[in-house]
């Protein structure tokens, strides 16, 4: 006698599909609205800390709500923001690279880990995680990229494209004073040394720390050349010889 090959009627298949798939909704819901409330308590405690300029206190708070919530991009962003004040650049790469594989779109993300790798002096990644950061249209500070991206060109001896940087940060916003600086860099390591000394001048002038006090400004550079090493170092002594044109 041959085995009987026993089927469920089609509606039984539909209902148990439509189980599992039920089932499978459940587990990946993931976080309750009692503990997203929670998430969202201890990441806006987190930034508070973080603004204040207390990284533990938003570390703790930070990590409560990660506890929580492990794919919201703002909070990985955030946790990526303290390990960067840790000097734990590593770390400080993952979790900006888990906000962008979130949102590709998330600028903030793309910004600041361009910002880790500067502080690791891989130029050409944070050329491109700033450029990531600025082909978004709807990207609100774009001002601090462009600066930033003119920097990593600097440093990479591409110098007419640190210019160009330099001056579309200023395109979007005049009163940004940081991009003066740097395009004064720039003059002046191509030989455009009278360049060089007129938008040093406007940075000082546009600086609220001066106040257009080049005295002031002489004295803390002297200051700071006391203690500075690397790049910074080598620019502060350049800021001095471009202040004799």
């Amino acid at each position: 006698m041959k085995n009987k090959i026993h089927s469920l009627p089609h509606r039984s298949i539909a209902l148990f599909l439509i189980l599992l798939l039920f089932i499978a909704f459940i587990g990946c819901a993931g976080v309750s609205v009692e503990e997203q409330k929670e998430a969202d308590f201890h990441y806006k405690m987190g930034i508070a800390h973080l603004n204040e300029g207390n990284v533990q206190a938003a570390f703790v708070e930070l990590q409560k709500a990660f506890q929580i919530d492990r794919d919201n991009k703002e909070l990985l962003n955030g946790l990526g923001l303290v390990y960067l004040q840790f000097g734990e650049f590593g770390q400080a790469k993952d979790f900006f690279m888990r906000a962008v594989s979130v949102d590709s779109e998330f600028s903030d993300a793309h910004h600041n880990l361009g910002v880790t790798y500067i502080n690791v002096r891989q130029w050409d990644n944070a050329i491109n995680s700033f450029k990531r950061a600025l082909a978004n249209p709807l990207y609100d500070t774009p001002e601090k990229s462009y600066y930033l991206l003119g920097i990593s060109y600097y440093r990479a001896g591409q110098i007419n494209l640190a210019i160009n940087a330099f001056k579309d940060s200023l395109k979007r916003s005049p009163r940004f004073n940081l991009p003066y600086y740097g395009l004064a860099l720039a003059y002046n390591k191509i030989g455009r040394y009278g360049d060089a000394a007129a938008v040093m001048s406007r940075a000082i002038e546009a600086d609220p720390s001066y106040g257009g006090s080049r005295e002031k400004f002489i004295a803390d550079i002297k200051q700071k050349i006391l203690t500075a090493k690397g790049d910074e170092e080598t620019d502060l002594r350049d800021y001095l010889e471009i202040m004799k044109y």
